[in-house]
Parts: C-alpha cells; structure tokens; sequence
C-alpha cells in the first residue's frame, strides 16, 4: 500500500504542484485549503506525514500544528512545516514541526524530504 501525505496549504496552485509530484513518485495525496477541525481531519485519513502551510485561514499552521503534536494518537505523524518566510525554521521550531521546506522549493528538495521521512 502506498504512503500517504496530506498537505494543507490555501494556495490551489502549491496543492496542485505538490499533488502531481508526489502522485508520480508513489504517494497517495489528499489535500486541505484549511486547518479547521485538523484533529478530525487528520485523524479521518492517518497520512505517513503531513505538509503544513504556515499562512492558512482562520485557524493558522502554527496553532494547527501544535494541536497535532498535543493529541495522543496523532503525534507520532512527522509534520513537515512549509512556508515563504524568511523564518520558516523559527515558525516550525515554534509550532513543534518535525522539519520545514522553505517555499519555493525545488521538485527534488520536496521528493526528498519525504523520502527522508517516510521512505519510499
């Protein structure tokens, strides 16, 4: 059975991109426009690991994040925290992330953190 990856990011483009790529490297995908009821979520589909945006609406990547990391059967799920700031790696050490993928990112960059993650 294939891994799956679950990516949260409000930008339809990124989920697309993100979708095709992994798709074609032997991923299941499913993906979110929002972090809303991520514990329900998440816990509905139970990725290998999970791409979290840090700008998403209402509730955002680092408070997301940190529900994920608290919960008693989700935390152990790796939790790859993925933005355009400048900081991301501060943003991710903040919302508990297990690493980060500074956007833009490169098609080898996102295939190997997952690889590096959850293998093949």
């Amino acid at each position: 059975m294939n891994k799956k990856v679950f990516i949260f990011d409000d930008n339809e483009d990124i989920l697309e991109l993100c979708t095709l790529i992994l798709e074609d490297a032997g991923y299941e995908i499913k993906t979110s426009a929002t972090s809303n009821h991520i514990v329900d979520q998440v816990s509905a589909y139970m990725p290998d690991l999970i791409f979290m945006d840090n700008w998403l609406p209402d509730v955002g990547g680092i408070e997301a994040t940190q529900e994920l990391k608290s919960h008693e059967d989700l935390k152990h799920i790796p939790v790859i925290y993925f933005s355009a700031n400048n900081d991301v790696s501060s943003l991710a050490e903040k919302a508990g992330a297990d690493s980060f993928l500074p956007k833009p990112f490169d098609i080898q960059a996102l295939e190997e953190i997952v690889h590096t993650y959850i293998g093949k």
